[in-house]
């Protein structure tokens, strides 16, 4: 049984709730806060059908016991509301922590400190909307995809863009980065993906051509049980960490596909319930892709079959995946 506890917060002090089981009537409910104890603790109470179990500053754990399902929710321990005006889009962190990229629907994308979101740097080159943005392995670079369909690289420490790539036909919506950077990845509307020389600003090949958009990429070493196929031609010199990886393909026509990053071979080919939004590697054997009606598939690439199972909390769109600790970090457009 899985089910959503969706939480408004309101200055007053009262939060809607609702819990969703699927094939059930949802029950709705409301949180009150009644005080405050003399440590500062708020004292909270449900409304019938929830309960309320252990509350401290910083999280309120709401429990539905008729469904046997809880949530812990967790406030921000920061929040900065000054980088944007409106929805962000996309962000990441560079890999020493001190960095953010961001872009956003205000169509700015912007470079800030991590620790208080004190602006640095606005990167400005891309006609109409940046989709994604992320920062190479050494945080001193950021590689950034638009609407314009074109794939751009910019200097973290002056925002000047260093390289431009030319190549796609319709808006660029994700991207990655092979081994520490010599090569990237982008996929776009135009339904390809393609690998790309940094040094020399060229593309160095179409990996996979799916005649549907592609909106979502990740690349990650294969197990080595796996056959990814050969090339038909020997891959170029420029090509650098390609070998023993495998691309995964998250599609707008319900399909996530996997292919050998050298050999530009299809390896698998798994259909979902709904469009695929994003994927990412748990390991190298276990993968995991979010759809457009909200479902979250865990597949083992040695055998797609059959996924090993599939998550759905909400119908809400899984918009993106990123592994963390032992588990993973979903979101969805709820």
């Amino acid at each position: 049984l899985t089910a959503a506890l969706s939480l408004r917060r309101r200055d007053e002090g009262e939060a809607w709730l609702s819990c969703r089981s699927p094939g059930k009537p949802t029950l709705y409910g409301s949180l009150t806060r009644r005080g405050l104890s003399t440590e500062g603790i708020p004292d909270i109470a449900a409304s019938e059908g929830f309960a309320v179990g252990e509350v401290t500053k910083k999280s309120i754990l709401v429990s539905c016991p008729h469904e046997n399902v809880s949530t812990k929710f967790l406030a921000p321990y920061t929040t900065f509301c000054r980088i944007h005006q409106k929805s962000v889009t996309c962000l990441d962190i560079s890999s020493g922590g001190g960095l953010g990229v961001s872009a956003s629907t205000d169509g700015t994308m912007k470079i800030w400190q991590a620790a208080n979101g004190e602006i640095r740097r606005l990167l400005e080159g891309h006609v109409y909307d940046v989709n994604c943005c992320r920062f190479f392995p050494s945080g001193l670079v950021v590689l950034s995809g638009g609407m314009d369909a074109q794939l751009k690289i910019w200097s973290a420490e002056d925002a000047s863009c260093v390289v431009t790539f030319k190549g796609h036909k319709g808006g660029i919506l994700d991207t990655a980065i092979v081994d520490r950077g010599r090569n990237v990845l982008s996929c776009s509307r135009d339904g390809t993906a393609r690998l790309w020389d940094c040094g020399k600003s060229a593309c160095l090949g179409v990996i996979a051509d799916c005649g549907s958009p592609v909106n979502g990429i990740a690349v990650g070493a294969a197990d080595s049980s796996l056959n990814l196929g050969t090339p038909e031609k020997p891959p170029s010199e420029r090509e650098v960490g390609t070998e023993g990886r495998i691309l995964l393909l998250a599609r707008e026509d319900k399909k996530l596909q996997g292919v050998g990053l050298q050999s530009r071979q299809p390896v698998f080919l798994f259909i979902g319930s709904d469009a695929f939004n994003c994927c990412t590697f748990l390991s190298s054997t276990y993968i995991l892709a979010g759809t457009q009606d909200g479902n979250i598939y865990q597949l083992d690439v040695r055998n797609t079959t059959a996924p090993i199972q599939v998550i759905h909390r909400s119908g809400a769109p899984v918009l993106s995946l990123l592994p963390y600790q032992d588990g993973f970090i979903a979101s969805q457009g709820d």
